[in-house]
């Protein structure tokens, strides 16, 4: 298209328009630092209307000219280069259409100006993509552990709900969902569970939902009506493989014993349940959920490797003492991350301010829980992209 809007100008004699260099500062400067800040901060990195904000930040602009004149990897030089040659486009067909008198033409040019601002949209978000690094545990699977809080009854019920809704989830996105240990409560609540997921971008996406999860409402066991709040906790563990976490067997004591609760005759003569203790960390894991000890004993290795790699993950994001807070990672356990209010029909989610409604729709696990956690993916992008340009400003 750019190349038939030069041609036809060329046949009609127009004028030649001096195009001035391309300059990250001057772009920088129509929108001043003071444009960053989005007022409505929930829409995230990549919503599109905001990255012309993004990209009119000074210091951004610095560090994507560093990139250039330094070593960038090839694709993200690349788009940089290719965004520069889309951005004189744009103002030479710009100029194009305000000068011609042709109506013919003047058409032609507003639609090349449409694909430009497409073009120049999708390439700087491919630019940011590009800029922040992916974590190393991003491609992993996980290990999911929830547990009932405070209150009672009605904190298992609620647990058991947030459960079968990420097992909803897990079949939303297509991955493997595996439940390793079940603890149920009387009355059809759960007191405790573990489950594996396995899937594209499993940890990417379910690691925004480690944390305290509270839920206000009357409780089916509440006779005068009041509303309580109960709390339940999430943790996701990302799965390393063999080569990220070696253990030795020598650190392990390997104990068999008979599994308790409900589940039959075997229950009560077969030494089926395992206890795994890694001695050095004194870190253990149990399973029950199958009537086969080697199969217990797989799932039981499973949870220590994924406990035991998390706890190396703690110890090396002390070491870097990251600023991120979306990214909540290990900070799961004692988080307070989103309110389910039932009476009014609302969920919170704490880290990012937002709320949307419909309860019963969102805790089905599908379009409205993706979305949510889409929002706080691209909030990590952001705070990521920010802690990058403010390292590189020191």
């Amino acid at each position: 298209m750019g190349l038939l809007l030069r041609a036809l100008r060329a046949a009609r004699s127009c004028r030649a328009i001096a195009l001035p260099a391309f300059n990250y500062e001057e772009v920088s400067g129509r929108g001043g630092a003071a444009a960053v800040r989005p007022q409505q901060p929930r829409r995230g990195l990549s919503a599109r209307p905001r990255l012309d904000e993004l990209f009119a930040i000074p210091s951004l602009s610095r560090l994507l000219k560093a990139r250039v004149q330094g070593e960038a990897r090839p694709e993200l030089a690349a788009r940089i280069q290719r965004l520069r040659d889309k951005e004189r486009e744009l103002q030479d067909t710009r100029e194009l259409a305000l000068q011609d008198e042709s109506e013919d033409l003047r058409k032609l040019a507003e639609r090349e100006i449409v694909s430009c601002e497409e073009e120049i949209a999708e390439l700087k978000h491919q630019i940011v993509l590009l800029l922040i690094p992916s974590e190393e545990t991003d491609n992993s699977d996980l290990v999911m552990e929830v547990t009932a809080g405070v209150g009672g009854q009605e904190a298992m019920l609620f647990t058991s709900e947030i459960f079968d809704m990420y097992r909803r989830y897990a079949a939303y996105k297509k991955w493997k969902f595996e439940i390793l240990e079940y603890f149920p409560s009387e009355i059809g609540g759960l007191r405790h569970a573990v489950a594996s997921i396995a899937g594209l971008d499993a940890y990417k996406y379910m690691k925004f939902e480690g944390g305290v999860h509270r839920v206000q409402r009357v409780p089916k066991t509440e006779k005068q009506g009041r509303i309580h709040t109960s709390t339940m906790t999430v943790a996701i563990l990302p799965q390393p493989t063999e080569m990220e976490l070696k253990i030795n067997p020598k650190d392990l004591r390997i104990e068999t014993k008979r599994a308790s609760g409900a589940g039959g005759q075997h229950v009560n003569t077969t030494d089926s349940a395992v206890r795994i203790v890694h001695i050095p960390t004194g870190v253990t894991s149990e399973c029950q959920q199958e009537r086969s000890q080697i199969r217990n004993k797989e799932k039981a290795m499973q949870m220590l490797c994924a406990k035991l790699y998390n706890i190396k993950l703690e110890e090396e994001n002390k070491k870097r003492n990251s600023a991120r807070k979306i990214q909540i990672g290990t900070k799961g356990r004692s988080e307070k991350i989103r309110t389910y209010n039932f009476p009014q029909d609302r969920i919170t989610d704490h880290r990012i301010s937002r709320s949307v409604h419909h309860t019963e729709c969102f805790m089905l696990g599908e379009e409205m829980l993706d979305e949510m956690i889409k929002t706080l993916k691209e909030y990590a992008d952001y705070e990521s992209l920010m802690e990058i340009i403010s390292e590189h400003e020191k």
